[in-house]
């Protein structure tokens, strides 16, 4: 388990890589900004959590981009910072053991 820090200085590398860039599997809600100010959110943790296969996931985020698709104003994707830095970490922390 990752300190109240250590998730911090992960939040500043995350808010510095493009959205687009980071998988699925680290994405906590996708958050649909429509037209007329409405708001549609996808809540990926909670779909895995409920077993739902990653594939099952990007179908049902799909599906929504094309419903909403002429009334999406803005698309956000809310990181799960502990999933980024639970997968991320173990590959610097051997690429700085070897510096």
């Amino acid at each position: 388990m990752l300190c109240t820090d250590q998730l911090e200085k992960w939040n500043e590398v995350i808010k510095s890589i493009d959205q687009d860039m980071i998988p699925i599997g680290c994405v906590k809600k996708v958050v649909f900004k429509l037209r007329g100010g409405k708001q549609r959110t996808i809540n990926l943790a909670k779909l895995r959590n409920q077993g739902l296969h990653i594939e099952d996931i990007e179908v049902a985020v799909n599906r929504q981009l094309l419903e909403f698709s002429k009334d999406i104003v803005n698309l956000d994707f809310i990181i799960d910072v502990a999933a980024v830095a639970k997968q991320i970490e173990p590959f610097t922390k051997k690429y700085l053991e070897n510096l």
